[in-house]
């Protein structure tokens, strides 16, 4: 087998999915239990094709439960743990919610429609388990749903800000293949 043909853990992928999961602690370090996961799985599904978009997701929890339960004191109980898995499970469909819409839509509607689509996956998830393990939805109120509404929108803008950003200062040779980010 050829070296060119060995996957490069400095590769394009590689350096994006780990700048998410940087940024994902420092939202962890500011937001503990609201960070916006919703926002990271879709701007990974915008940046990534779809295996590189589920590993940036699981990368970016793992950051944020690995900071949370080193640094931050969560809770060693079987319920800390259970909310822990359940959010990367959650996070994982909201990448794929964002990653269908934005297959379906192009432009800037599938940019808006994969947020929306990751977020309403990952709240609507959220708020049924709350109600199946009858907690009465209460921790869903409308002004802390429109909080975590506001925080995951702003941390998408910021996102595709760096991401468009990045991708407008990265040199590519004339019809080269490329690892960057899909363009939006």
């Amino acid at each position: 087998m050829s070296a060119r043909y060995l996957p490069c853990f400095l590769s394009r992928p590689a350096i994006g999915i780990a700048a998410l999961a940087v940024a994902s602690v420092l939202f962890t370090v500011g937001f503990a239990c609201a960070v916006p996961l919703a926002a990271f799985a879709a701007i990974a599904a915008l940046c990534f094709g779809r295996r590189e978009a589920l590993v940036a997701t699981g990368v970016v929890w793992l950051a944020n439960q690995a900071w949370g339960f080193a640094f931050m004191h969560y809770p060693l109980d079987a319920e800390t743990f259970a909310w822990g898995g359940a959010l990367g499970v959650i996070a994982a469909l909201s990448c794929e919610a964002a990653g269908l819409a934005h297959r379906r839509l192009s432009g800037p509607l599938g940019v808006v429609a994969a947020f929306l689509s990751a977020f309403l996956v990952y709240e609507g998830a959220l708020i049924l388990i709350d109600l199946v393990v009858l907690e009465g939805g209460d921790d869903f109120a409308p002004a802390v749903a429109t909080r975590i509404f506001l925080i995951n929108a702003c941390a998408f803008g910021g996102l595709l800000a760096v991401k468009t950003l990045v991708a407008g200062l990265t040199p590519r040779p004339e019809g080269a293949a490329t690892l960057a980010p899909r363009h939006i």
